[in-house]
């Protein structure tokens, strides 16, 4: 089983698509309704997770030094003060309650087990298509939160920029290019999973070469014609970027038993009220410190993914990693506990038509000041294992061992625990 789920985490780096990567694990930042993308200086409607540097906030100009404004980052490599968030995911009881799926740490990721967050990935083109890295104050969205129907055009690779894989026993399911092929899906997977769900999340990789950012964060970049790897990218966005690519690995494992699911249907609800998945969405703004990512680019074409094998960056070990961190500022209840719906207002809204936003929403919407949080992190045991302990006597090059790089791991972390589903009037 091990070698197997070894494979999974660092899928990618064993095909011959791209030039080269960088891949590593952040931690979780905080976890709230905050997205100074769309809705800059005010509460967001819905939750998210966030991960990078603790200058995250609620409004985020173009014009900010993210590498002078953090004191610290959750990503291993120190450079990226860069933020990274997508909506938080949570599991709907049947008595009507809410409470949010943790994140656990991904393949190949270790030693030592980051707290929730993800797993970053910067491709550089192969074959040498020319490409620039990104410019201060760029930022951009994938996904559109208010989708509930698979409405893209299945040739278009927008089809197949958010998707979901389905970690079933010691199976890691499809090794090609993940979201391309079964048994991946564009919406919630049907069945439970017994190691988990991973959201595999492309960010497109086409810029017009001019504007930072644009009115609704996505029309300034575009994915290349005919798939992700290899392909061309649109006249009208012709400068090629790194690909950005996330993969979020959920806790469902606590969910799956069938008496808690719905008959008609999953349990799953995105945070913006989506049970359905074709809502999930994806934001960056990048902050790497100086020309440090175009050094990476340069220089880190091994394909391994391991962080200390790109020599050209600074990398932490993983408590420095999940104790960087920032309070919840908004006065509502996110995590750890049963809710009774979800944060903000949030209906279900199962489509196939587009969601709407409910008018006149009386959720809070100022913020407070909250100290740091200062207890031990949490961390989920994931049901595979983050680097090679030894048993493992024939592994590939993308398989770190625990040992090759002790000083990455030095407190354990708490392990959360499911609270028992009870709402006040329910």
């Amino acid at each position: 089983m091990q070698s197997k789920f070894l494979l999974m985490g660092a899928t990618l780096a064993c095909l011959p698509y791209a030039h080269g990567l960088i891949r590593f694990g952040c931690s979780q930042l905080v976890t709230e309704r905050f997205d100074p993308l769309v809705t800059p200086g005010e509460v967001s409607p819905h939750v998210h997770q966030i991960v990078g540097g603790n200058a995250f906030n609620l409004t985020m100009h173009p014009d900010n030094d993210l590498p002078a404004l953090s004191t610290c980052t959750t990503c291993r490599f120190v450079e990226d003060k860069s933020n990274y968030w997508t909506a938080a995911l949570y599991f709907h009881h049947p008595n009507g309650s809410f409470i949010r799926v943790p994140q656990m740490a991904n393949h190949n990721t270790g030693p030592g087990l980051q707290s929730g967050g993800m797993t970053i990935y910067y491709f550089q083109p192969n074959g040498g298509i020319p490409f620039t890295v990104f410019p201060k104050g760029f930022r951009m969205i994938v996904g559109n939160p208010m989708r509930r129907s698979n409405d893209i055009n299945p040739t278009d690779t927008a089809a197949k920029a958010t998707t979901f894989r389905c970690f079933e026993g010691d199976d890691p399911g499809s090794t090609i290019v993940p979201g391309t092929f079964p048994p991946d899906t564009f919406e919630f997977p049907k069945t439970p999973c017994d190691a988990g769900i991973r959201s595999n999340i492309y960010f497109p990789q086409c810029w017009d070469g001019v504007n930072v950012d644009s009115p609704d964060h996505s029309s300034h970049v575009a994915h290349p014609v005919g798939g992700f790897f290899n392909t061309p990218c649109p006249p009208s966005h012709p400068v090629r970027i790194p690909l950005l690519f996330i993969e979020i690995n959920w806790d469902t494992r606590p969910f799956n038993d069938l008496s808690l699911w719905p008959k008609d249907g999953q349990p799953f609800v995105f945070a913006m009220g989506d049970p359905t998945g074709y809502g999930q969405h994806a934001d960056y703004v990048f902050g790497w410190e100086g020309d440090s990512l175009q050094r990476a680019m340069d220089v880190c074409t091994g394909g391994t993914g391991i962080p200390w094998h790109c020599p050209v960056l600074t990398i932490q070990d993983t408590e420095d990693m999940n104790n960087c961190r920032q309070p919840e500022k908004v006065d509502e209840v996110v995590d750890g506990a049963y809710i009774d719906k979800l944060p903000g207002c949030n209906p279900l809204q199962r489509g196939p038509a587009q969601a709407t936003m409910v008018p006149n929403c009386d959720a809070p919407s100022t913020t407070v000041d909250a100290p740091v949080p200062t207890e031990p992190p949490a961390a989920v045991n994931p049901p595979w294992v983050v680097c090679n302990d030894g048993s493992n006597t024939t592994p590939l090059p993308i398989n770190p061992y625990c040992s090759e790089y002790p000083l990455l791991t030095r407190a354990p972390q708490t392990q959360p625990a499911v609270p028992t589903a009870t709402v006040a009037g329910v």
